[in-house]
């Protein structure tokens, strides 16, 4: 498989208050490449987000076409009941806020988000268990998010999103309210994620910091990519530290 996403000449304006347009994307061209961490980044107003929402069907372009491995169509075109069953069967999503149930231990809020796969009970049972226990949050697993420090709280995001085994991840500015030592373990438990599960996960982030853990850096500005930096890895030799 060359790639997992493609995206044909993609465009996004918004029609803001005066009247006037605002062209957030301008005929973005891309693939991303499976088994691969990727980051999307750039300044505020880059287009990285706007981007990240559209590769991940959460939003519709003004034009152009998103093509996803499993379905040759536009999914951009895609009836919204088709991109609802999309992002919950073969996508997943970890964002700045970690969006965690307070009232919920890590352990249930990694289960209630496999009821909503339909999951038979005892199969989501242990598939939360084994994504926290992946995560590195095996003696934390019940205890509540106001018991978790953020780099836990995080990753107990991360391991709602792995537990449905999705093909892509797609973490919008995760690292933005973690202090950087915290930040890079979350990257690199991502790049561990990427060579043990083989997944794909495509993310955004204005951090320079964090280019050399990436395969793959698209560097946005002004609704454009300008640059796309590939980089080697000695993936045996690095180790995932604790958030």
């Amino acid at each position: 498989m060359e790639h997992i996403i493609e995206a044909n000449n993609v465009c996004m304006d918004f029609q803001i208050g005066d009247g006037s347009v605002v062209h957030a994307l301008k005929g973005i061209n891309l693939q991303i490449q499976p088994n691969k961490l990727s980051i999307l980044r750039g300044r505020s107003g880059s287009g990285k987000t706007t981007l990240i929402n559209i590769l991940g069907a959460l939003d519709r372009p003004t034009s152009g076409q998103v093509k996803f491995v499993t379905d040759d169509n536009d999914i951009t075109k895609l009836p919204d009941a088709a991109r609802d069953m999309l992002r919950r069967n073969e996508m997943a999503f970890v964002f700045q806020s970690v969006a965690l149930i307070s009232t919920m231990t890590a352990f249930e809020n990694v289960e209630f988000a496999l009821r909503l796969t339909k999951m038979p009970y005892k199969e989501r049972i242990e598939r939360a268990k084994q994504s926290l226990v992946q995560v590195g949050l095996e003696k934390r697993m019940h205890h509540r998010p106001g018991e978790m420090s953020g780099g836990e709280q995080q990753r107990v995001a991360i391991a709602r999103a792995i537990s449905h085994s999705p093909k892509i991840i797609f973490a919008d500015e995760p690292t933005a309210e973690l202090d950087s030592p915290t930040g890079f373990a979350v990257m690199k438990l991502f790049r561990d994620l990427v060579r043990q599960n083989d997944l794909t996960i495509v993310m955004t982030t204005h951090d320079t910091s964090m280019m050399e853990i990436a395969d793959i850096v698209y560097t946005l500005e002004d609704g454009v990519i300008s640059d796309t930096t590939i980089n080697k890895h000695d993936d045996e030799n690095e180790e995932v530290t604790d958030a």
